[in-house]
């Protein structure tokens, strides 16, 4: 099981999980960001190893919880 508050979320990883979570590809990520789609998935990259994530479901699963907890809460 991850700890999320163990993984280190900068602000940007945040925006990135947050297009990501809502269904945006890289190249909108990468164009409501103002940055290269390169750099999106670099993100996502470190942001992966960072939480020592390596299969695509698990990563899914991270970027739903991660965003989940930023959610404000009723």
């Amino acid at each position: 099981m991850i700890d999320l508050e163990q993984v280190k979320v900068t602000p940007r990883d945040q925006q990135v999980l947050n297009l990501l979570v809502q269904g945006c590809s890289n190249k909108e990520i990468a164009g409501q960001l103002n940055i290269s789609p390169r750099t999106v998935k670099q993100h996502l990259r470190t942001l992966f190893l960072r939480a020592g994530i390596h299969d695509g479901r698990k990563r899914v699963k991270l970027a739903i919880a991660m965003f989940a907890k930023e959610e404000p809460q009723s």
